[in-house]
């Protein structure tokens, strides 16, 4: 992949796509003719050690697995784990990245967050290096814009760590019309 196809936040489009995101079969239509990426791969995304453990202080979660390496190991794992939740945070990330990819018809502005999984394979603990491949599909709910966000999290030897699928209900396309005032004289008096 060419050095170019990395956005400023190190996204770039994933395995098959040219440098200008379009990817063969996995593109959706944009203004103009462009095409924008309905996959992308993100990351590096280093797991580190302060970093769990100010995730974890933020949960209120004082499992020691979070913070002591020697409360890790003794459960089985390298170093430190995350908590299941801190690659959903890595997840927004890469989620945005492959938003702001779409043309302005397909928005999460002012979406409301439906649903949320994580399904993890194994932990992610310090010392990980991931990568994440989000995919976006599009369909309709009631006349609004319904976006499935898929984000599959693997690590440098390419086991799958954890996969995320977030759910987006967008506002409707067409605006709404304008309310009428409850006093129709015209009178800002309540």
């Amino acid at each position: 992949m060419p050095e170019s196809a990395a956005t400023s936040d190190g996204a770039v489009p994933a395995d098959g796509e040219t440098a200008g995101g379009a990817r063969a079969g996995g593109v959706r239509a944009a203004a103009g003719g462009a095409a924008a990426p309905t996959t992308l791969r993100c990351g590096p995304y280093a797991i580190e050690r302060l970093r769990i453990a100010a995730f974890a202080a933020a949960l209120g979660d004082l499992h020691p697995a979070y913070t002591d390496p020697a409360a890790a190991r003794a459960l089985g794992h390298p170093d430190i784990i995350a908590p299941p939740t801190y690659l959903a945070a890595l997840a927004g990330h890469a989620e945005d990245q492959l938003l702001r990819l779409q043309p302005a018809s397909v928005t999460a502005e002012g979406a409301v967050h439906r649903a949320q999984s994580l399904r993890h394979a194994r932990p992610a603990h310090a010392g990980d290096t991931l990568h994440a491949t989000v995919h976006l599909t599009a369909t309709t709910l009631a006349g609004r814009p319904l976006l499935t966000l898929d984000c599959e999290f693997r690590d440098e030897g390419g086991a799958r760590v954890a996969t995320t699928t977030s759910s987006l209900l967008c506002p409707a396309a067409a605006p709404r019309p304008a309310r009428r005032p409850l006093d129709t004289t015209g009178s800002d008096q309540p």
